[in-house]
């Protein structure tokens, strides 16, 4: 029988993962190594940018067939789609505080110390960010306040089909209880058995997570969504997923349900010169690639030789991944570019939006400073992706698919509401009112100069 990806240890350096990951994407890739562009003309750079699933008007058809169906039939439909997308056929879809309990015993102690490392550095970055309520009199008798008050109901979304993402359980649950939301849920896919890789359960535990659901894909996002008999309805969706869950994440947005950013498949380009490791720059390419089938790696260089040279570099580390499958049909639809100009280099690096973006040249701060678009950056030879993906503390939600033109990631600010307040004064009436009246009367809103008008006569 196929093994599934759920069969994988936690333990992914291992012969047996090999053996799996190579079983199940068997037939599956054809590898060509990334294509090469040499000082591409600007007319092109559309299509360079072009990520690889940049058509969904299929997958959004089958994506609202999902989602209708949940939001019309609850728990009988999420079930159904269950069995159907993660082979899970049992009637229990909330995670028993045993479970969670459990997952203590069911992990090394080593792994458990660097889970709650991750947790401090997170915890740290994101406390960082509180902002208190700020109170400013703009004009005698006239206060005006800016008031934080954190989202009451939250979804987090941790992926869980190739790979069980215990770092974005940190990610979104750390500021989602930093902030101080009132309900927070959480949906990850199970295996065939109804169970949840105990390094998800372990994150969750140590980060305030109690109500966790066995449910994965445009379905969990649905739930979440519209609510079922089991799964609460929340105010806000936040993580990463693939195609499916980012595009019912984007459909669900517009019906009164907000949503963190688009996150799809996750992406990297790394910029590189002659002072860069040639290794560090292969093994940052493979590590997303080996994200997901759909990821996407770009790499810039200012020569030829520089680019071969890593290329070939980044398929002698390929054959030693367990993941290399992934990664081999990540990297078939990746691109190598060379730009003698750096100005075309930095100005590409804009127009593509990276999710992560790697800066391995003689003055990164300087490069950095020419960057507009881009999720989080990472400085120097010795400053890897996987850092922001784990533990440097940053977070790693992050818009992918050139939406970090207009998204920020994840922070402690997406879980906050900002509500404004004001207090006028007789005399700040008195001093504003007359500014009021005019503006009103010029817009032709006789009612509202009126409700102005009214308390000036009455002082």
């Amino acid at each position: 029988m196929k093994p599934t990806l759920w069969d994988l240890k936690l333990n992914t350096n291992t012969q047996e993962n090999n053996y799996i990951l190579s079983a199940y994407f068997q037939g599956v890739t054809n590898y060509k190594q990334m294509k090469k562009y040499i000082n591409p003309k600007r007319e092109i750079w559309n299509e360079i940018c072009r990520r690889p699933f940049s058509d969904l008007s299929e997958i959004r058809k089958n994506v609202d067939k999902v989602l209708e169906d949940i939001k019309l039939h609850g728990d009988d439909k999420l079930k159904y789609y269950s069995k159907l997308f993660d082979n899970y056929e049992g009637e229990n879809i909330e995670v028993s505080d045993s479970e969670i309990e459990e997952s203590e015993f069911q992990i090394a102690d080593d792994l458990k110390k660097a889970i709650r490392t991750a947790h401090d550095n997170i915890s740290k970055f994101h406390e960082m960010q509180i902002i208190p309520d700020k109170t400013i009199e703009t004009m005698p008798g006239v206060i005006c306040t800016l008031k934080n008050i954190p989202v009451q109901k939250v979804g987090l979304y941790v992926p869980g089909g190739t790979a069980p993402l215990l770092s974005t359980v940190l990610m979104l649950a750390i500021p989602a209880k930093i902030a101080g939301c009132e309900e927070i849920v959480m949906c990850t896919p199970p295996n065939k058995e109804g169970k949840i890789h105990p390094a998800i359960l372990f994150s969750a535990k140590i980060s305030g997570i109690a109500k966790i659901y066995k449910v994965g894909g445009s379905q969990a996002i649905a739930a979440m969504a519209y609510g079922t008999e089991t799964i609460p309805k929340v105010y806000k969706i936040f993580g990463p997923g693939n195609k499916y869950v980012t595009t019912a994440k984007m459909i669900v947005s517009t019906q009164n349900i907000a949503i963190d950013m688009p996150a799809g498949p996750s992406e990297v380009l790394v910029v590189a010169d002659d002072t860069a490791n040639t290794e560090f720059v292969a093994a940052d390419l493979l590590s997303q690639a080996e994200h997901d089938t759909d990821s996407q790696v770009i790499l810039i260089c200012n020569s030829e030789k520089l680019v071969d040279e890593i290329l070939k570099k980044t398929d002698a580390q390929l054959e030693k991944l367990p993941r290399k499958e992934i990664a081999k049909t990540a990297l078939s639809n990746s691109k190598a570019i060379i730009f003698d100009n750096p100005k075309d280099s930095y100005n590409f690096v804009n127009e593509y939006a990276p999710e992560h973006l790697i800066i391995s040249v003689e003055n990164p701060e300087k490069y950095s400073e020419k960057i507009k678009n881009t999720g989080s950056i990472f400085l120097g030879n010795y400053t890897p992706e996987s850092a922001g993906d784990y533990a440097s503390g940053t977070n790693h939600t992050l818009p992918t698919g050139a939406y970090a033109k207009s998204y920020s990631g994840v922070s402690l600010s997406s879980f906050i509401k900002t509500v404004t307040l004001q207090k006028i004064t007789k005399k700040g009436l008195q001093e504003i009112g007359k500014t009021i009246e005019l503006m009103a009367e010029a817009e032709f809103l006789q009612g509202h100069k009126n409700a102005v008008s009214v308390r000036l006569k009455d002082l």
